[in-house]
Order: structure tokens, then sequence, then C-alpha cells
């Protein structure tokens, strides 16, 4: 089995406390670097869990084009910058922030109010600037979720009006790049590859731990294959032709031999497809000259029966 390691070779935190990590992994086998960039840049854009921002209420606002008195910036201002925090929440409940901020004052992330389950990454983001002599008092709700979910209006909760929904945008990783490069050739004269990996998150993960739940995901998803036992089904069997569908009736046979087949519990051509001529003459009271009447009306309608048991 191929050996890799994995070293990161860079780790950045901005100002906004986005995270940045560089990863190199390898050597590996000439196709297998793309291969596994390919699957981990999928995962990590988007399967990862993360928090975002669904809805916002804002008190004395009851839709997204209004103004707020004393307040520079406008509700979908406001909005737009709730949708841009960064929060990481630890439970799997809908998490409710607030605030009440008097100005003259900027209001920042930081001033949210949350439970100790959620985690405000970037407190120094700006959300409003409030003027002297007003106030604002904003409630922000936060879940957890994968990938992105738009607004579904058909489906709002009309008892609450001024509850304003938000787009959420949960996917914790902002960018993931890679490349390949061969390293040194191996024994044998093959050629190894390695896979240089960029992946930026937004500050509610690190690049490592991105790279770790992305690899798991990986893992539970190919385990199955990795057991599959191929079972074969089981043949259908074939549809019984128009013919053997005819019911006993229908061949015109003579009293005797309809009675005997039917005590015999013969009804149909399909059951009589079953015997020989050698297993008619076996049926009570069924002499040759019947088994030659029931041969005989069977190839009326093109069906013929072996002569014994052991006929091919």
């Amino acid at each position: 089995m191929l050996q890799y390691q994995i070293d990161r070779i860079e780790h950045q935190i901005t100002d906004d406390r986005s995270q940045t990590g560089v990863f190199l992994i390898g050597p590996l086998e000439r196709g297998q670097a793309t291969t596994l960039g390919n699957s981990l840049r999928r995962m990590l854009m988007g399967n990862l869990e993360g928090t975002a921002v669904t809805a916002v209420r804002i008190a004395g606002v009851n839709h997204e084009y209004a103004t707020i008195p004393g307040v520079r910036e406008d509700v979908l201002d406001i909005l737009l910058n709730c949708k841009q925090l960064t929060v990481n929440s630890r439970t799997d409940e809908l998490e409710i922030g607030r605030l009440i901020v008097s100005g003259p004052a900027v209001v920042k992330a930081k001033d949210l109010q949350f439970s100790s389950q959620v985690q405000v990454v970037d407190g120094d983001r700006p959300i409003a600037t409030v003027s002297e002599g007003h106030s604002l008092e904003l409630e922000v709700h936060v879940e957890r979720g994968v990938g992105y979910r738009p607004v579904d209006r058909h489906n709002e909760d009309t008892s609450a009006i001024d509850l304003l929904q938000i787009d959420a945008v949960f996917m914790p990783v902002h960018r993931v790049n890679f490349t390949t490069d061969e390293t040194a050739v191996a024994e044998g004269g093959s050629a190894r590859e390695r896979l240089r990996m960029e992946v930026v998150t937004d500050g509610s993960m690190t690049p490592d731990d991105a790279i770790a739940q992305a690899a798991n995901q990986l893992i539970e998803l190919f385990q199955p294959l990795a057991t599959v036992t191929m079972v074969e089904e089981p043949g259908l069997e074939p549809e019984p032709s128009a013919e053997a569908q005819i019911p006993l009736e229908e061949l015109n046979l003579s009293v005797r031999a309809y009675n005997c087949l039917k005590r015999a519990q013969v009804n149909s051509v399909s059951d009589l497809m079953g015997f020989s001529y050698e297993d008619l003459l076996e049926i009570k009271n069924f002499g040759s000259k019947s088994a030659d009447e029931v041969i005989e009306a069977l190839e009326r309608i093109g069906i013929s029966i072996p002569q014994s048991r052991t006929s091919v």
C-alpha cells in the first residue's frame, strides 16, 4: 500500500478572522493527486456543515425596504451586513442573538448577546451606525446547515411578519485550490506526484479541521463499496404463452378424457405441458386412446409433449 504524508506548510489568519491553510500531500502515484484533490474539493465546498444567519428582526420594522430613524444604513444594508456575520454554533437548535444599542454608536457583531453555544468569530464586523438620540434593537437568528438555503417565501410564518428571512450560506469553506507536480522518480523508474492544496475558511473552523471532516465524509461514502458482495438475482419465470393459458374445456376432448384429467387436477394446457405421454397413461382410467386424443388436441394448437419422462 502506498504511504504518503501530509504537511501543512502555511497557516494565515486575516483581519476578518478567515483562515488560510496550504497543505502538501505526497508522494502519490500518477493520477492520484488529481483524484484526491477533486474529491476533497467537492466535499470541502459542498458537504461541510456550518452556521449562518437565517433571519433578522428589527424593532419597528416589518419589511426589508424600510428605513430606520437615526440609523445611517437602511434595512437592506443591515440585512446584508448580518448575512456576512461569521458565527459558529455548537448546537443543532435555533439560536437567537439580541442587542439594544443607543447612539451615537457603531453597532458591531460583538454587541450581539448569544448563549454559550454560539461563538461570534469576527466581532469587529459592522452591522449599523446609530446617531445620537436614537437606538437600535435587533434580533438575529442563526442555525446550522449544509450548503446554500434560499428563502422559501411560500412557507414563511405569517404570524411573524416582522421576522425578515435571509438566504443562508452555511458553507464554512470559501475557497479551495489545488495543483499537482511531479516529485523524484521512485524505484523502478515510475514518477510520483505531489498534491498542493490551499483551503480558505471563514474562521468558524480551521483548514486542518475542514480537511479532516472532508476526508472522513469520503471514507463514509466509500466504506460500503469496500464490503460490497454481488448477489445474483433469481431468474424470472418466463411468462406462459397464450396457448398455455387455454383452459382444458377449449380442447374439445371426449367426456371420458376430460373427466379423467379434471380428477387429476389438470385445468389448462399449461398443466398438460408438465406431463409426458407415459405420465398420461398413468392417470387413473386414462387409456392409450385418451392419451392419443390429448396429443392430437395439443398438436392442433402447436404444442407437443415428450413421449417419456426422460425425453428432452
